[in-house]
């Protein structure tokens, strides 16, 4: 189990406030979206720097979360349902307490969970941690067909447009957030959307890949059985049947596609996503063609390590 205390140990230091404009405010707004084109009501008619008051048409339920005193006091979390594609979808977000007293547009990261369907859903911690060690907004959903989630998972389908979903929000809707340097980060299988996401959404500059699936072809292959059968119910059949499907799944072959900075971190033992046909293949790839930077642990964990948020701190800085 993840120690909170502990990485927020690892990965805080003192916050530094942005000087940008406040919610209203023309001078300093580095938003790539003005004022007038938010789709939300004026300053005057709501708090655009509060959560809450986004109750729209296309975000139907609003609930803020208790994470407890150490994470509360540097970040508001809230659950929340939106509309996408027509299904309602769970999502989580967290604003750093910066972002709210000083009225300040902060920079985003969009959070790509693992799994498929219910397992490895979002804890209510994920995006607080995050945003915590960050101090960025940090925003993530649910696959489809699990936890409160309508329609079903396709593995990097159209659940991908999910994720898309959520930087419109964050470009369009949400006055506090500024997507001037949007950084996209996945685990596991959310690596995969991480990678489709940078493909297909150019407002992604950056991209964060924690023991993440490149190859969804290799991957079937050097799966168990009880992975291939998820892969084929969410792909429609396996890379024989499907070879197109999972290709357009797997940076690997595409890799020409990412222009923009990317950060790999895995593990050598990890056994759900082999190191050398998930991560170090990738990785070389990329050296070609963009700034990759690649981060290796000796051990077999798949996922995330205590001391990735310090590595992710350091690397958005400069980045």
């Amino acid at each position: 189990m993840i120690n909170i205390r502990k990485i927020l140990a690892i990965g805080l230091s003192a916050a530094t406030a942005l000087s940008l404009g406040g919610c209203g405010s023309d001078s300093g707004n580095v938003n790539t979206s003005t004022a007038s084109e938010k789709s939300i009501s004026s300053a005057a008619e709501k708090d655009c720097f509060n959560f809450a008051d986004y109750l729209n048409e296309e975000i139907i339920d609003i609930q803020k979360v208790d994470n407890g005193d150490e994470l509360d006091s540097l970040c508001e979390t809230y659950s929340f349902i939106f509309l996408s594609d027509g299904y309602k979808i769970k999502g989580y977000i967290s604003i750093p307490l910066s972002c709210i007293e000083n009225r300040t547009p902060c920079k985003c990261m969009v959070y790509c969970r693992g799994g498929n369907s219910n397992l490895g859903a979002l804890e209510k911690s994920d995006t607080a941690v995050r945003c915590a060690v960050s101090n960025y907004i940090v925003i993530g959903c649910e696959h489809r067909g699990g936890n409160e989630t309508e329609g079903t998972d396709q593995y990097g389908g159209d659940d991908l447009n999910d994720v898309i979903k959520l930087i419109d929000f964050c470009d369009t809707m949400f006055d506090f957030a500024d997507i001037n340097d949007l950084c996209v980060e996945g685990e596991s299988r959310g690596g995969l959307m991480t990678y489709m996401a940078a493909r297909q959404d150019k407002r992604v500059k950056r991209i964060i890949v924690c023991s993440g699936v490149s190859d969804l072809v290799t991957c079937y292959d050097e799966s168990e059985d009880k992975m291939k059968q998820v892969l084929i119910k969410c792909i429609g059949g396996t890379p024989e049947e499907k070879p197109e499907d999972y290709k357009r799944r797997s940076a690997v072959y595409w890799t020409d596609e990412i222009k923009i900075p990317v950060l790999i971190i895995h593990s050598k033992g990890d056994s759900r996503a082999n190191f050398e046909t998930q991560a170090q293949i990738i990785a070389d790839k990329l050296k070609d063609s963009t700034d990759c930077t690649f981060i290796t642990y000796e051990d077999d964990i798949h996922g995330f390590h205590e001391e990735d948020m310090s590595i992710i701190k350091e690397w958005l800085a400069k980045h």
